[in-house]
Formats: structure tokens, C-alpha cells, sequence
């Protein structure tokens, strides 16, 4: 999941459809070709191939979403953002349970002699190796500048080792005749899911638990917000993540008694506003103002 607000990767919105348009291509003759004959890697691989398909139309949805908003209602008052967190999770299960199935058919294979045409295999395989390497060509120019293209991009250059991998143990059978590359080489895809599917699913938990987001630094947050005019405490302050590229945050901070008029206080919530939006990428802040001393007739303090 990419921390872009649809920003940078607006530009790169064709690119990424072009490329899951691909990638629901080669899923589609991935998925017949196993089919038809019975290769394990040529599943495992279209398996990877939708799962990375997925992946990439969430970050074009996280882009459409922070376009547009998200539609807030009286009973969704963040609207659907958190869509794209149960997609992820959703995914990230599906991942997990083909990995296993793989897996499993895999070791089951690796003692027995299949009857496997390598011809339909290379073809397939060559067809996802293509469309990958353009897809990564589409990708690149946007790599540097939006996380969820550089997401979407080594998504497919997983993709592009999982179809070399259907190459090789095709090569090997069609040389040899030697089936049992095949199991291998759909082991090695298998190990490529788990890591992303894994890592999905933390980072769905880390969303729904509410984490501070990796890349905040609560302790270097509390300190650009003390070192404002005015301010002289912070407390009970949480930041956490919507969805992807969407950091929220509140606190209670505590001015000075200089600060006794609402244009003060004004001035003050813009200079936090500002701190939030350019050192940490924190477009929704909520900061309730209090004078010193407020604190002590607050009963659930979280520090």
C-alpha cells in the first residue's frame, strides 16, 4: 500500500491501467495453459500474476479515491477509504492460501513422473515474460517519483521472475523431459508470494490497529510541535493511517498564557497545520487548544 495522496501518481494512472491490463491478460492464458496442461509452475504463476493484478488496481483506486474524496456520510464520516485496507487483507489471504496449495502440490509432485508438453508452457511463459518487461518499461519513468508506482513496479518484476522461472523448468523438461522442474520452479514462485503476501497483511494490521505509521517519528513530531511560538506541552497525541497515503493525527496542546484571543489561537493552529503538511506529510490534523493547567481535570490521559 503506497503513501502517495494520489498526487505524483496521477500522471502515471494510464500507465498503471495499461499494465493491469496486461497483467489480466497474462493471468487469463497463464490460467488456461496450466489448465490444459497440468503445469503446477504455470498455476502458481497465475496466481502471482492476479494477485500483483489486484495490487495494482488498488493503487489506481487509492489514486481515484484521493482525487475525489472518498464520499464522507454521517455514518462513514472517512468515507470508503478503508476499502482498499480489506482488499489488501482480502488478497493478502488469497496469496497466502495459493502459496499453500503450491506448496503442498508441489512436494507431492516432486516424487512422481507427470506427463507435461513443454511446447504450451513456453509460449505461455514467453507471453508473461513480454508483457511484463513492457510493463516494466511502462512503470519506470514513474518508479522515482510515486510509491504506488514504485509498488506496482516491483510488483511486476516479481511477476517477470516468476515467468523466468516457468521458462527454465519448461527448458528443462523439453531438453531432459525431466518433470520434476516443474514442481521446483513452481516452489521458487511460491516463495516469491508469501513475502508480499505477508507483508500485505502487516501492513493491513498496522492500519486496523491504528499503528503510528513507519515513517512518523512520534518523538521528533512532539518536538517540531513544541518548538512553535506559543506552544509549551503536547499530550495525547496519536497518529495513524486510513488507508494508504492518508496519515491522520490529534493531540491536546497547551499555549502559553499569552495566547488569549482567537486570532492567537488562529495563528497557532495554522503553524501547526503548516508543521504537519510540509515535515511529515500530515494532511488531516485535529489540535484541540488548551491553557496550561487544562490538563489536570482531564481524566484519560494517553501521553
Amino acid at each position: 500500500m503506497g503513501h502517495d495522496h494520489g498526487g505524483t501518481g496521477v500522471k502515471h494512472r494510464g500507465r498503471l491501467a495499461a499494465v493491469l491490463g496486461l497483467s489480466l491478460g497474462v493471468f487469463c492464458v497463464e490460467a488456461v495453459a496450466a489448465a490444459v496442461t497440468g503445469s503446477l509452475a504455470l498455476l502458481a504463476d497465475a496466481g502471482h500474476m492476479l494477485g500483483d493484478s489486484v495490487g495494482i488496481a488498488m493503487a489506481l483506486a487509492a489514486i481515484a479515491v484521493a482525487q475525489r474524496g472518498g464520499a464522507p456520510g454521517s455514518r462513514r464520516t472517512f468515507g470508503y477509504h478503508r476499502t482498499e485496507v480489506l482488499a489488501a487483507g482480502l488478497n493478502g489471504l488469497v496469496l497466502l492460501v495459493l502459496a499453500g496449495f503450491v506448496v503442498w502440490s508441489a512436494i507431492g509432485r516432486l516424487g512422481s513422473q507427470v506427463q507435461l508438453e513443454a511446447t504450451p508452457i513456453l509460449i505461455a511463459g514467453s507471453i508473461g515474460l513480454v508483457a511484463n518487461v513492457v510493463g516494466l518499461l511502462l512503470l519506470r519513468p514513474g518508479a522515482a517519483e510515486s510509491l504506488n508506482v514504485r509498488g506496482a513496479y516491483l510488483e511486476v518484476l516479481g511477476d517477470a521472475l516468476g515467468s523466468i522461472a516457468v521458462l527454465v523448468s519448461a527448458t528443462v523438461i523439453a531438453l531432459s523431459g525431466w518433470t520434476p522442474a516443474d514442481a521446483i520452479a513452481s516452489l521458487v514462485i511460491a516463495a516469491l508470494i508469501v513475502p508480499r503476501a505477508l507483508s500485505l497483511l502487516r501492513d493491513v494490521a498496522e492500519v486496523l490497529l491504528e499503528a503510528t505509521p513507519r515513517d512518523v517519528d512520534l518523538v521528533e513530531l512532539r518536538s517540531h510541535i513544541m518548538g512553535l511560538d506559543g506552544v509549551l506541552d503536547v499530550h495525547d497525541l496519536h497518529v495513524w493511517t486510513i488507508t494508504s497515503g492518508m496519515p491522520v493525527m490529534s493531540a491536546h496542546v497547551v499555549v502559553d498564557e499569552s495566547i488569549t484571543q482567537m486570532g492567537q489561537a488562529h495563528a497557532v493552529l495554522d503553524g501547526l497545520r503548516d508543521c504537519l503538511a510540509d515535515h511529515f506529510d500530515v494532511e488531516h490534523s485535529t489540535f484541540q487548544i488548551e491553557p496550561a493547567g487544562h490538563e489536570d481535570s482531564e481524566q484519560h490521559v494517553h501521553h
